[in-house]
């Protein structure tokens, strides 16, 4: 059976709205008696999930809420939810940045974190100077940093600022040696939040292989924060999903991002009543293979859109087209559809593995070409397409385009 690396039991921790205190002097020595006995804060039991989108009724949330897992040693593990889900504040709890409510942390050895740009450098120090100091703070000896220190310097690739104090670097820079003295320095238990997104392209492909090399061929724990569903796919094998300070799920990577596409896919779709006169488009969706609206996909799903059109006049040459554009409104591709067999149901699928993932708006026309339009829906529907871990998701905020083909290699 493998060593347990973090073992988490019933996790939590509550922040206070405004300001610190609980409004009286006697709640106040209430508190502190009940700490003081090493009993929970009467004052916490009431309190609310850490839900952004509603509003409360409670000066008490819970970024965190009965939190239960065990990661093994060695393990890749993911952590994924939406903005405000408490991910972040998971991380500083691991890496003891802040203490829990309640709860307990369990596990062994040295962890080393990179929560966000610049964590642990003093800005008045050079990077070299960081290096020892973060060296330092993880328990190590001079010599053994200085062992690593060649490596450091190669991987970061600013050997040239390595005298300069970090307080003149760029925030790219900062991520650089950060991630470079978290990567190597020996701790048994790397963390890493989302700031890898500040690096280049190049740069998170390193960053990647080099976690991989940690969790694998090292035998290290990593727990990786991201919202790239193609780095969390190439690096962990398990992931966790949280959602409003609870852990909704624990299992596979594959599971987990299909669990969390459903979450945040929303019913994409466009209905009006029909018209007394005239032709018109009267309902659309968006759907995948088994009819479930959404519009959210993966990038191996295909992206069904259905209309339905209501023929209130004939109209001779009359077409119906859906134009697909970008985020910029440029007109990547458009797909015609000849109405004179008066078809009352359309359906328009575009194949998997076609487009990248991105944001991508549909526009729907009703049209007699080159004479008029009949009817027109302007940039009403979206949908997106998430990266699940294809060849392109190696290359991370790389403009690639939006189309994913176009050639026959010989």
């Amino acid at each position: 059976m493998s060593d347990i690396a973090i073992k988490v039991e019933n996790l939590s921790k509550a922040y206070q709205l405004g300001q610190i205190g609980t409004g009286t002097i006697s709640r106040d020595l209430e508190r502190w008696y009940a700490n003081l006995r090493g009993k929970e804060d009467p004052f916490l039991r009431i309190g609310e999930s850490n839900d952004r989108s509603t509003k409360g009724t409670s000066n008490v949330i819970w970024s965190l809420k009965d939190i239960n897992f065990e990661i093994e040693q060695g393990d890749a593990v993911g952590i994924i939810g939406r903005n405000g889900a408490g991910k972040s504040t998971l991380l500083k709890i691991l890496s003891k940045v802040t203490g829990p409510t309640n709860g307990k942390i369990s596990g062994k050895g040295r962890i080393a974190s990179l929560l966000e740009v610049g964590t642990g450098f003093h800005p008045e120090l050079s990077g070299k100077e960081n290096i020892f100091l973060n060296g330092a703070i993880l328990g190590m000896r001079k010599k053994e940093i200085q062992r690593k220190l060649e490596e450091i310097v190669d991987f970061a690739g600013m050997e040239r600022y390595l005298d300069t104090p970090v307080k003149r670097y760029s925030s790219g820079m900062y991520v650089r040696l950060a991630f470079a003295v978290a990567a190597h320095l020996e701790s048994e238990i790397l963390i890493v939040d989302e700031v890898l997104a500040v690096g280049d392209a190049e740069f998170q492909k390193k960053c990647l292989g080099k976690m991989n090399q940690v969790s694998k061929g090292e035998g290290r724990t990593v727990l990786f924060v991201s919202h790239n569903m193609g780095s969390i796919s190439q690096l962990c094998q398990s992931t966790l999903i949280l959602n409003n300070g609870t852990l909704e799920y624990k299992g596979s990577t594959r599971k987990a991002i299909e669990k969390y596409l459903e979450s945040i896919a929303t019913v994409s779709s466009f209905n009006r009543e029909k018209q007394t006169d005239g032709t018109h488009i009267t309902k659309i969706i968006l759907a995948d293979d088994f009819n479930n609206q959404k519009n959210t996909f993966v990038f191996d799903e295909n992206i069904n859109i259905i209309t339905q059109v209501d023929y209130g006049v004939q109209i001779q040459e009359l077409f119906f087209s859906i134009i697909v554009r970008d985020t910029n409104e440029n007109a990547l591709f458009t797909s015609h559809y000849n109405l004179e067999s008066q078809n009352t149901t359309l359906k328009l699928t575009i194949p998997k593995n076609n487009l990248l993932p991105g944001k991508y708006f549909i526009e729907p026309v009703m049209h007699v070409p080159n004479v008029e339009f009949v009817d027109r829906i302007d940039f009403f529907l979206s949908f997106y397409i998430e990266d699940t871990g294809g060849e392109h998701s190696k290359y991370n905020n790389s403009n690639l385009g939006f189309i994913n083909s176009p050639g026959i290699w010989l």
